[in-house]
């Protein structure tokens, strides 16, 4: 699947059967659902997971705690646009 692929299944009600539960998060937030996706993300106890955490944590506005999980998911806190930073994180998921 292919970041447009993905990007093609928000079209759907719920998301593509076989999808990985960090997956699954973008999708819920790709779908504006914020707490679906945190939902998800609290469950994934991996780096990805964090970097997801960080990234959800981020859009809410709330900087100290996604500074938390960028440190978690061993990555620099992002400062540029949410958009860029989902699909970068999709795109490393999916590949």
């Amino acid at each position: 699947m292919t970041l447009d692929d993905f990007k093609n299944t928000l079209k759907a009600a719920e998301p593509p059967a076989g999808l990985s539960p960090a997956l699954t998060a973008l999708w819920h937030d790709g779908k504006d659902d914020w707490d679906g996706a945190h939902r998800v993300a609290q469950d994934i106890d991996s780096a990805d997971g964090s970097w997801i955490h960080a990234y959800l944590h981020r859009k809410e506005g709330d900087v100290s705690n996604a500074g938390y999980w960028y440190r978690r998911a061993g990555k620099p806190a992002a400062r540029g646009p949410l958009e860029k930073e989902w699909a970068e994180i999709v795109t490393a998921l999916l590949d």
